[in-house]
C-alpha cells in the first residue's frame, strides 16, 4: 500500500501553467487556437504567454495585484488566462454585457491595477472609468484589437486613454521569462 502514496509520478496538481507548460512541450506543433486568419502552435502560445507575463511584471505588476479583462473570447482574452497568473497577478474577468454603473463598481472593488479592454468594449470602459469618485485612483488602460492583428492592419485609431495596446505590450516582453 504504500507504494500508493501520493508522489510526483502519480499525484501531480493540475493547474493551468502546468496544462500550458505540457502542451507546449507534448504538442508543441499542434494548434492551440485559430481566429479568423490568425493560428497558434502550443509552443507559440507558450511564448506568447510568457512574453505578456514578462511585459505585466515590467508595468509594475506585482504578486497578488489585480488585472481585470473586458473583452470577448479572443485570442490575446485566452493568452491572458495563462499569462496573468504567470505574473503571479489575480486575474479578473469580466463580462462584457455589463452596464458602466456596475462595471465602475467592479474595477473598484477589486482596485485593478491594469485592465485589458476589447475595442468593442472601449467606450463601455471609458464611461465606467468616468463614474469612478474623484480622488480614486484609476486602472490603467490596454486596448485589445484582436480584429487588427487577424486582418493584418495597423491601428489608425489611438486614444489617448490607453496606455498601449496589446501587441505594442507584448513585444517589449522576454519569451523566456521565468515564473514561479
Amino acid at each position: 500500500m504504500e507504494l500508493l502514496l501520493p508522489n510526483p509520478a502519480n499525484s501531480t496538481p493540475l493547474t493551468t501553467l502546468g496544462f500550458l507548460d505540457r502542451a507546449a512541450t507534448a504538442y508543441g506543433d499542434s494548434p492551440s487556437i485559430v481566429y479568423n486568419n490568425v493560428s497558434y502552435t502550443w509552443l507559440q502560445t507558450h511564448c506568447r504567454c510568457l512574453q505578456m507575463a514578462s511585459s505585466l511584471t515590467s508595468l509594475g505588476i506585482q504578486r497578488g495585484q489585480v488585472v481585470s479583462v473586458v473583452a470577448p473570447n479572443v485570442p490575446s482574452m485566452y493568452e491572458l488566462q495563462f499569462s496573468v497568473p504567470m505574473s503571479g497577478a489575480v486575474l479578473n474577468n469580466i463580462n462584457t454585457r455589463l452596464d458602466a454603473h456596475t462595471l465602475s463598481i467592479l474595477l473598484q472593488h477589486s482596485e485593478s491595477k491594469l485592465v485589458f479592454v476589447d475595442h468593442h468594449s472601449s467606450s463601455l470602459v471609458l464611461e465606467a472609468i468616468s463614474l469612478f469618485p474623484r480622488n480614486t485612483k484609476h486602472p490603467q488602460l490596454i486596448l485589445i484589437d484582436d480584429e487588427m492583428v487577424s486582418s493584418g492592419s495597423k491601428s489608425t485609431s489611438s486614444t489617448s486613454h490607453f496606455l498601449d495596446h496589446y501587441e505594442g505590450i507584448l513585444e517589449d516582453g522576454d519569451p523566456k521569462f521565468k515564473y514561479g
